[in-house]
């Protein structure tokens, strides 16, 4: 490969693996066998030994920082990015010069981790070329270096990199690319070759064009002398002429943009230098203006307030609709939001019709009347709650930033089971449980009754009645066929332990471990339900108002001081391994002794005014409208929209 990595993930084996893996035999077309986003597996410590005569080369590294010093003119105060640093051989190289103010980035978790134990100094980050990770006119010098350009599917994702390398820059800030020089490869590439990484390693190589002409297609199968095949890997380069890549800065924005020869590594090897045996230097100017100041203490927020969809069909709902109780929970919700408006720089665009909510959207956007959405549309998209986290990707897709979790937390909470094995892992306590899966008709059961049953998948209690637990196996069979007939048979069921001790719940306003309020610890009061019922707070409690369930009332926890510790440390480790957001509630029970077992997390919960998360709240004396302005800002803190202020002094005010 012979370059520095871009968008790369963690190591899969070494070199000297035992376990090798199987080569593929003779292909007589290798962009048949290349994968999209072969990068993302590649640039691993076997990517360190097989190009490593030239990206471990110190002395190499010297000689190219000589040079791109020179060519750049920089100076030891600019704030310099090395952007798809690989290991940080660039940036360690100019820490040592006394550069005082450089960072590095790249895709791949191993090379990061190895920069960072190579430097503490150097600010290190994983990210993605095509979206940066930092504000506009941030650095004084942009580098691209080691031949890390041109590896994705198309251009246009090229072009996306270029773009926001202009965007991070600073007005006359400046960029150097060095690539490999496509037209020389062209002409004088080697189809195969043979190269020896050390006395007991050796690398073949298999290369041709791309169908279309424009890509380098490479095939490494790497061997050990005693172990055999390491790995057998694609990958590939778009190739730009030096020509080509010019009209492409030109394209980006780039000015001034200027040819600075070529060099080639003067490798100890001197073996097959493949795609770096000639790069091509090219520089540029970012000649721009200075991008506004957005944030400001008098600047007004526009918020997009993201519901459900009020003339939809919503199945989780006893009629199938919204009724005259979400419609006046929706009027709580908007006039606690309107006092938020009178007493903060807010204002707020509700946005509940799914038909059009995209284009609704877009529209904000260009009128410049949205810095970020308070995503409360928990029903899910189309009011589909399989779709919740469609929500955030779609916001994600707009570039909006959002309140509340990530598509990839969402997804994985609403597995039940998955975050039960997420908790076991991390030596989390659950209930003793089981699985079926989707067609399962037999099935063994792994402890005595009574059990629980439940929807693996699943929110807001739909498919848990009374009925879900069980004393028996005919009853066990009986309520397995009701979900089944009710959710489709294809569902998976989740068997649980019932535990029969305090039925909690713990709430987390803010994002660990920079800013975060622990709510009160909340259980159910189940003294008023008929003694013959089980104790659960399922869909009768939530949504029949006719039933004994309705009774149930939320009251402050009476827990052993260690108890209590317990639930929030784990509760705490839970919020930040599923990656949850700005608010999130945890439900726990207790077994008959007393020892904590955790149920369930909910990433965005419900935010209603009667509702667990305003429950909490209201013990610690913040008012419904208090909450609301904790969430949205933390995730202001979050996503920097917001100068730093001192949010309890905010939430003081309100309270007043």
């Amino acid at each position: 490969m012979k370059g520095d990595s871009t968008n790369c993930e963690p190591p899969q084996k070494s070199i000297n693996s035992n376990s090798c893996k199987k080569t593929i035999g003779p292909i007589a077309n290798l962009e048949e066998h290349l994968k999209p986003d072969w990068w993302k597996n590649i640039f691993n410590s076997t990517y360190l030994k097989t190009d490593g005569d030239v990206v471990d080369d110190k002395l190499i590294t010297r000689k190219e920082i000589d040079l791109f010093i020179r060519i750049l003119n920089l100076s030891p105060e600019d704030k310099i990015l090395d952007l798809c640093c690989g290991q940080g051989r660039h940036c360690i190289e100019l820490a040592n010069r006394g550069f005082k103010h450089v960072e590095g980035l790249d895709r791949s978790h191993y090379l990061i981790q190895r920069a960072k134990k190579e430097s503490t100094t150097i600010k290190f980050r994983e990210g993605d070329a095509r979206k940066l990770p930092y504000a506009p006119d941030t650095f004084d010098a942009v580098m691209i270096l080691g031949n890390s350009f041109g590896y994705f599917e198309t251009s246009k994702e090229d072009m996306m990199v270029l773009k926001e390398v202009l965007r991070v820059l600073k007005p006359w800030g400046k960029f150097l690319i060095d690539l490999s020089d496509g037209e020389y490869l062209k002409e004088n590439m080697k189809s195969r070759s043979w190269e020896w990484i050390d006395k007991k390693s050796f690398v073949c190589r298999e290369r041709s064009l791309s169908f279309d002409k424009t890509r380098l297609i490479s095939r490494e199968i790497i061997n050990d002398v005693d172990n055999g095949v390491v790995t057998d890997q694609f990958y590939a380069e778009r190739l730009y002429t030096q020509e080509e890549i010019i009209e492409f800065l030109k394209q980006a924005g780039f000015s001034n943009i200027t040819s600075n020869g070529t060099i080639t590594p003067d490798s100890k090897r001197n073996q097959d230098l493949g795609m770096t045996e000639r790069r091509i230097i090219i520089s540029a100017i970012a000649k721009k203006n200075w991008s506004p100041i957005k944030i400001k203490k008098s600047h007004l927020k526009n918020v997009a307030v993201l519901l459900g969809d009020p003339n939809r069909i919503d199945i989780l709902k006893p009629l199938y609709m919204f009724d005259d109780d979400d419609l006046y929970t929706i009027d709580q919700l908007k006039d606690s939001l309107r006092d938020i408006e009178k007493n903060y720089n807010y204002r707020f665009h509700y946005l509940d019709n799914h038909e059009t909510m995209i284009k609704d959207l877009i529209k904000l956007q260009e009128k410049g009347r949205i810095d970020f959405a308070f995503n409360l549309c928990d029903e899910g998209y189309y009011n589909d709650a399989r779709k919740e986290l469609h929500v955030p990707a779609l916001l994600d897709i707009l570039g909006i930033p959002y309140t509340g979790s990530e598509p990839q937390c969402l997804a994985h909470c609403y597995d039940k089971s998955l975050v039960r094995g997420i908790a076991e892992e991390m030596g989390i306590p659950t209930p003793q449980a089981f699985f079926i899966k989707s067609g399962d008709t037999s099935f063994e059961v792994p402890f005595d009754f009574p059990m629980f049953i439940k929807p693996n998948f699943g929110d807001s209690s739909f498919g848990i009645t009374q009925r879900n637990v069980v004393y028996n196996i005919e009853k066990t069979l009986y309520v397995i066929s009701e979900i089944r007939d009710k959710l489709g048979y294809d569902k998976p069921i989740l068997i649980e332990e019932f535990l029969s001790g305090k039925d909690l719940s713990v709430g987390i306003i803010g994002n660990f471990p920079d800013s975060y309020t622990v709510l009160p610890i909340i259980e159910e009061d189940y003294s008023e339900l008929p003694a013959d019922l089980p104790r659960i707070c399922g869909y009768e409690a939530k949504w029949l108002q006719d039933s004994p369930y309705w009774k149930i009332k939320s009251i402050p926890a009476e827990l052993p001081a260690e108890t209590e510790r317990f639930i929030i440390d784990c509760s705490l480790r839970l919020f930040e391994r599923l990656g949850c957001r700005d608010y999130t509630r945890l439900d726990w029970r207790l077994t008959d002794k007393g020892k904590p077992k955790l149920l369930e997390v909910n990433p965005n919960p419900g935010w209603c005014w009667d509702g667990h998360l305003a429950k909490m709240s209201k013990i610690k004396d913040i008012p419904y409208s208090g909450m609301l302005l904790m969430i949205l800002k933390e995730a202001e803190k979050r996503f920097k929209l917001m100068e730093k202020t001192d949010l309890s002094n905010s939430i003081n005010s309100i309270v007043k």
